[in-house]
């Protein structure tokens, strides 16, 4: 088992991964790896990502870095798990500029509806917090969680009552 990656490691494998990119693409950062660089975790265990569009050059690179700096890497993004928020690419604030890739964070709404659909304890303590670090606000996160409503059969691990109730108990207390 690897070390958990605190925010240094996350920006080393930031600069290591745009230094090996031989064209422009988009990486999201999300889950652990957000909460790290924004702060209200110390560490993580794996960096959490998702490239649009896809580059093989790149996934290569990810495949040697992550032995080369010993950190876990996975490509998982909440729209795997929950279905895709409409504007999720505009709400993605941007982190940096490395070599030919641009990192941002997901969507935090994104995010912090997966996470109610997760429904972890860490999950939802991530949820609180980003809450009050003002990333995501209640009534949007509402608003865009009505919008996927009609699209959760696609989800068949979703339980669309539990996960409304999850959301709503959630969002009541921001």
């Amino acid at each position: 088992m690897r070390r958990p990656v605190d925010a240094s490691r996350v920006r080393e494998f930031l600069r290591a991964l745009g230094a090996e990119a031989r064209e422009d693409a988009h990486v999201y950062l999300t889950g652990g790896t957000t909460a790290v660089l924004v702060g209200w975790r110390e560490s993580t265990v794996d960096l959490d990502i998702k490239m649009v569009p896809e580059r093989d050059s790149v996934f290569r690179a990810i495949a040697r870095l992550k032995e080369e700096l010993e950190v876990n890497v996975e490509l998982a993004a909440p729209s795997d798990f929950i279905p895709e928020l409409p504007g999720w690419e505009v709400r993605s604030p941007f982190i940096v500029r490395e070599g030919k890739l641009d990192f941002f964070h997901y969507d935090p709404y994104s995010q912090a509806l997966s996470k109610l659909q997760r429904g972890h304890a860490k999950d939802l303590a991530d949820v609180r917090e980003m809450i009050e670090r003002g990333l995501v606000e209640p009534a949007k996160a509402m608003e865009l969680f009505e919008a996927i409503q009609g699209q959760l059969h696609r989800f068949p691990s979703i339980d669309p009552g539990s996960f409304r109730r999850r959301v709503e108990e959630a969002l009541r207390g921001g």
